[in-house]
């Protein structure tokens, strides 16, 4: 058994990831500050999941907060740490910046002065393929990344770096994992999966930006949880892409693969493509097959099925979600 300080414990990943930790066996301590970026019975949903779990403990604490942070370090002895907490969202992130610096950037450097005070030397930290912006697909860990278009892009990069600069100076051992369009049961309201099953079976307009030829290299949940928990791994300090692996799928085909299952016709509302978005995502993920044994399992159409299989068990209280 260890023991995993999981932060943002209560969001879409890093419930999972959770689950996963606690069925292998282990002790974990998990913090999520509940915050209302999106609607909290989602969150409240799952956190139900594992609230009551023998090896579980949770605290509704703030990562940004040094201080509250301080005595869960004190009392217990962490093996690691998972930092999935953050700020996430693209276009929020032009509206609102200074949160994504203070959660994203300054929030990991409160945990990893922690982790050196504290004789912590593993952590796993959650980045993202935003930073591919611009760049030759499929994407590769070793490309320059030096052109976030959006402050939560460039807030990853900011953390990923310090990370770079405590493993350098402290010996910490770090594995950055840059995740690749994530979906599935519980997932984000704010992601366009869950947007359009909703407002397909609302027979509400989907609020479309662009054309929808966009796409993305979608990575299912669980994967994107195994993947995790392989990169506590010792690497010293490493870079994995975490994405599905294949060729990228149009935002089309996740439309009408819902409309197909819910038996209903989507009504497009385009509005134009966004400056924030990157067009496509492709992931290059031979490192994470070398390095962690890893690779996604769970097909694009699987994935989908199961989600809308969630969305429809439980549609009476996800009626009164907000989008």
């Amino acid at each position: 058994m260890k023991t995993i300080f999981l932060t943002g414990v209560a969001g879409f990943i890093a419930n999972k990831t959770a689950q996963l930790l606690l069925e292998q066996g282990h002790k974990v301590v998990g913090v999520d500050n509940m915050n209302d970026y999106y609607d909290l019975r989602v969150k409240e949903h799952r956190l139900n999941k594992i609230i009551d779990h023998e090896n579980f403990s949770f605290h509704k604490i703030d990562i940004e907060n040094y201080d509250d942070l301080e005595p869960l370090f004190k009392e217990n002895n962490f093996d690691a740490v998972i930092n999935l907490a953050a700020r996430a969202g693209v276009r929020y992130s032009l509206e609102n910046p200074h949160v994504y610096m203070t959660t994203n950037a300054n929030a990991t450097l409160n945990i990893l002065e922690l982790m050196r005070h504290h004789n912590v030397k593993k952590m796993v930290f959650s980045s993202t393929s935003s930073l591919y912006a611009g760049q030759e697909m499929p994407f590769l860990e070793s490309l320059p990344v030096n052109t976030p278009i959006s402050p939560y892009a460039a807030s990853k990069k900011a953390a990923e770096m310090m990370c770079y600069s405590y493993s350098y100076q402290y010996g910490l051992d770090i594995s950055v994992v840059r995740y690749f369009t994530v979906y599935g049961p519980a997932g984000r309201p704010d992601m366009s999966i869950f947007r359009f099953i909703k407002w397909i079976d609302d027979e509400e307009p989907i609020t479309l930006y662009g054309d929808g030829s966009q796409s993305r290299d979608f990575t299912y949940i669980d994967d994107i949880a195994r993947g995790t928990i392989a990169a506590l791994k010792p690497v010293e300090f490493e870079i994995f892409n975490l994405g599905g692996g294949n060729n990228p799928i149009s935002i089309n085909y996740t439309i009408e693969f819902a409309e197909n299952y819910l038996g209903k016709k989507a009504k497009i509302d385009n509005k134009p493509f966004h400056k924030a978005d990157i067009m496509s995502t492709w992931a290059n993920i031979d490192k994470a097959k070398e390095h962690l044994g890893w690779e996604p399992t769970v097909s694009l159409d699987e994935g989908l099925t199961k989600t809308l299989e969630w969305y429809e068990e439980n549609r009476d209280w996800l009626n009164d979600v907000k989008l």
